[in-house]
């Protein structure tokens, strides 16, 4: 007897379209869930590498450190044998090996040697004398110095092994170029500092080195290794003097312990940023603590130094960069769970459609006895097939786009959706075939009545969503404290309004039908009556998808553009302008003249700044005096809204000067004439308007008058430009033409805002997040035209038959969808607002478009954003009538027999 052909071979060669269909539809949704965690460890591990590289040396180096004379008990002997080179660099050895595989190590610009903790004095008198006294120096033994520097003149200094004792009375020393030229330092000169027993030790400078990479660890975690600086004195005023550094070779360290202050041996542990992954971070932060008081400090006490410290601001650089991130993971979550609701969604959809599609053929196979089981396990191997094959591809290539993030998250999510894909068919067959059906029962919209089962299930998800939605304002996401319920919040909002709308979808088609029957054509009526005559069960899920999708896309994109909002006032509120010249004394008076001629500038507010006004009454608050031309400023106020006032205000017409304040100094003046300054000397005020904000005072008090009102000359000190195009190249050839002047740009200033990858890495997902909802609105939309399309087609033709016309068909099928369109538009649009308005107050968006850097700004809440309201809601209206318009063209090209037979399979 010839052997059955298979189901699944059977299946596939038969309906191959959908079959690809829905390979496609899962290859999309797999690669996205799998990219997510790996998109995310991608920018938070880029963060992380981020934020190291740009800490400071003195922050992000470990520095392990002990004083050899406490380590051997004051033993004389035993202290020069631990500066010996050998014996530091054996302990430097030990120090790496101790370190686990987590934290790696940049063994480049790590360094070890001995030191003197504070500088001694030069006793030479050649040496530049600066008011403060005589140049100190810090004595440094430091290894690989030639390996760090280039030789410009004379030899590095040398030492033979173990010749070098604390008695040793002269020892050789390199200097840096920059302290050579500063202290006037050659090749040959010789600097004599005091030591304990009073004989000076004499070093001689044999070389001088230019240094090599000079901003990274080995020069800058003691930058007075590469540069000297200016010490001060206790008095008063403090008076400076030099402070310098001499290289010693690394054998000629036991030499420091002659010295008058301590001498400590160090070994400098700098991270390697490139080695840093995010999954690193707790082990990190975990060595660090053991190395500073734990397990991991004993032990190298043990094999070190008795009395090892370790000091290190990594910690607080981790812990700094860990609260911007625990800040932003919980808005990013929001996108995670709306386009995964909106993909899930989608797939129920998908599984919908099939289901009605073969809804004969599975009442068919259930009428000859087949179980529920056996049908349920055909179809999940039917299904099995595409969606394996969608998601190992999916997976696939998420890992090739996105390589840098873990690969087991990624495998679990395509797991994940490859599961809810296979198992949706199977479960709706099930379920709509549990029992032998003769026909399908009408399940009319404007008909059905919801069971008590579903209403208890809807009201256990408004139950969910009044405690996320309470909990998200309550708790907010800035400290990182948030749940898979809070970040669920927008998606839980967006159900809830889809079950609401499907229950009052009813009440509207209702009250519409009334005068539209009165009316004479059938179109209008037709229209309304098949809209009502839609399934409860096939409205319930795009309506849901679409409200979803579009409460998605309006928060992703009020995200984003609150973001973009913040960090322009971040930046405005930093410059005042559009760009701002600046300098400390005053700048020439052709300035101005020559700034407004550059290219963009379209004003120009000359500002004369004076800090420390003194207010005359007693308290030391600081006040910055503004003198200000006030028809410029006025106009720069008004524009920026940074403390916007009319310039006939700040006029003086008679008696004291009107001014303008910032709130603390109008209580201080007490809204009354007071005689205040000094600016060329004292003058009389009477504070008229009182401002919190003014564009050029960043933060503090301030006080601002007409520069005419004041006695005397006062040059301006600032100058506020406005021009959104201006070109800081130009703004510093005028400067630089006129002698003097600091530029700074707005636009510069808010690129400072972007720098971290974590920020730029979120705002991306949540324009991917945007992107794929809009996408997946568009194929809910598709799915539900589709899911009616065979009985849709019958109908026109059937009406065609009865004299209805091509144009009037078209018509039909436009205003047939039209309702559910306007209904998932206008819900979609309301959703999203009311979303945004209930969960703005606790998402602090401040992390995300600032990183902390502009607390001046305070909280920086969500607000909705009109584009991203509307332009979806109004997208999904001219897709559904471009949709409806193509399938009734389509429709309307076919014969009336062909289009009477659509269903028909015999």
């Amino acid at each position: 007897m010839k052997a059955a052909a298979p189901w699944v071979r059977t299946r596939l060669r038969t309906a191959p379209g959908p079959a690809v269909a829905l390979l496609l539809l899962v290859l999309v949704t797999s690669f996205l869930a799998a990219a997510f965690p790996g998109a995310v460890d991608a920018y938070e591990s880029r963060g992380l590498r981020h934020e190291v590289s740009a800490a400071s040396p003195g922050r992000s180096v470990i520095q392990l450190s002990s004083d050899p004379w406490q380590d051997v008990d004051g033993e004389p002997e035993k202290s020069t044998e631990a500066l010996r080179a050998p014996r530091l660099t054996e302990n430097y050895q030990q120090v790496l090996a101790a370190l686990p595989d987590s934290l790696r190590v940049d063994t480049g610009q790590s360094t070890y040697g001995a030191r003197t903790l504070k500088p001694v004095e030069a006793t030479d008198e050649w040496l530049p004398e600066l008011n403060g006294g005589r140049p100190v120096f810090t004595l440094s033994a430091q290894t690989e110095v030639a390996e760090h520097s280039t030789l410009t003149s004379g030899q590095l200094p040398r030492a033979t092994a173990g010749s070098v004792t604390p008695d040793t009375a002269t020892v050789e020393a390199a200097v840096t170029s920059a302290t050579a030229r500063s202290l006037h330092i050659k090749a040959g000169s010789t600097v004599h500092v005091p030591r304990a027993d009073g004989a000076p030790l004499a070093v001689r400078v044999t070389g001088i080195v230019e240094p090599l990479r000079p901003q990274q660890s080995y020069w800058s975690v003691e930058p007075v290794l590469r540069t000297p600086t200016y010490l001060h004195t206790p008095d008063q005023p403090p008076l400076p003097y030099w402070h310098g550094a001499l290289l010693l070779a690394p054998e000629a360290a036991p030499v420091l312990l002659s010295m008058t202050v301590d001498t400590e041996a160090y070994w400098r542990v700098a991270p390697d940023p490139a080695g840093m992954d995010i999954a690193d971070l707790p082990r990190i932060t975990q060595t660090i603590a053991s190395l500073e008081h734990g397990p991991l400090q004993s032990a190298l006490r043990a094999e070190v130094a008795p009395q090892l410290e370790t000091s290190t601001g990594l910690d607080d650089v981790l812990i700094e960069f860990d609260g911007i991130r625990a800040a932003i993971n919980p808005v990013v979550a929001v996108a995670a769970f709306g386009i995964g609701s909106v993909a899930g969604v989608v797939l129920l959809m998908t599984a919908g459609l099939a289901a009605s599609r073969r809804n004969a053929e599975l009442s068919l196979l259930r009428s000859r006895g087949a179980s529920v089981r056996g049908i349920a396990w055909r179809l999940l191997a039917e299904v099995a097939a595409p969606v394996l094959a969608g998601a190992a591809l999916g997976c696939a290539l998420a890992l090739v786009v996105v390589p840098e993030g873990r690969t087991l998250p990624a495998l679990l999510a395509s797991a994940a959706v490859a599961l809810f894909a296979c198992a949706t068919l199977p479960l709706r067959a099930a379920f709509l075939h549990r029992r032998p059906r003769l026909h399908g029962d009408r399940d009319d919209l404007v008909r059905a009545r919801p069971s008590r089962r579903r209403t208890v299930a809807e009201l256990t998800l408004l139950v969910l969503t009044v405690a996320a939605v309470t909990a998200l304002r309550r708790r907010g996401t800035s400290d990182g404290d948030a749940d898979a319920l809070i970040s669920a919040a927008p998606v839980l909002v967006g159900v809830i309004a889809a079950l609401l709308l499907v229950r009052l979808y009813p009440l509207p088609l209702r009250l519409v039908a009334l005068p539209v029957a009165r009316r004479r054509g059938a179109v209008g009526f037709l229209s309304l009556a098949r809209a009502g005559r839609s399934s409860a069960t096939t409205t319930v899920l795009p309506l849901l998808a679409l409200l979803v999708a579009l409460t998605t896309v309006a928060f992703g994109g009020s995200v984003l553009s609150g973001v973009a909002d913040a960090r322009d006032r971040a930046s405005l509120a930093a410059v005042g302008a559009d760009a701002r010249i600046d300098a400390d004394q005053g700048l020439p008076d052709k300035l101005a003249g020559a700034v407004r001629k550059v290219a963009g500038v379209s004003d120009v507010a000359p500002v004369y700044r004076e800090f420390d006004l003194d207010l005359r009454d007693g308290r030391l608050e600081r006040v910055t005096l503004l003198a200000v031309d006030p028809d410029s400023y006025a106009r720069l106020a008004g524009r920026t809204g940074l403390g916007s006032f009319r310039a006939a205000e700040l006029r003086k017409t008679s008696g004291a000067l009107p001014a303008l304040a910032s709130p603390a100094v109008a209580e201080r003046l007490h809204g009354r004439t007071a005689e205040i300054g000094e600016a060329g000397g004292p003058f009389s005020v009477r504070v008229d308007m009182v401002r919190t904000t003014t564009p050029a005072v960043t933060d503090g008090d301030f006080l601002v008058v007409d520069a005419a009102g004041l006695q005397g000359r006062h040059p301006a000190s600032m100058l506020l430009i406005s021009g959104p195009s201006v070109a800081g190249a130009d703004l510093e050839s005028a400067a630089r033409a006129a002698g003097s002047g600091t530029v700074k740009l707005r636009s510069e200033e808010r690129d400072r805002f972007t720098t971290s990858p974590v920020q730029s890495g979120a705002e991306r997902i949540y324009a991917v997040a945007a992107a794929a909802g809009a996408g997946y609105a568009v194929l809910a939309l598709v799915l539900s035209l589709l899911q009616t399309s065979a009985e849709r087609t019958a109908m026109l033709g059937r009406l065609r038959t009865m004299g209805l016309t091509r144009r009037q068909g078209r018509r039909l099928l436009i205003l047939e969808n039209l309702p559910q369109a306007l209904l998932a538009a206008v819900g979609g649009a309301l959703v999203g607002w009311v979303a945004i308005l209930l969960l703005a107050p606790g998402i602090d968006l401040g992390r995300l478009a600032l990183a902390g850097q502009a607390a001046s700004l305070g909280q920086v809440q969500l607000r909705a954003d009109p584009v991203s309201l509307l332009l979806p809601a109004l997208g999904v209206v001219a897709i559904a009538s471009a949709v409806a318009a193509a399938q009734a063209w389509m429709i309307t090209r076919r014969t009336t027999t062909t289009e009477l037979r659509v269903g028909d399979t015999r």
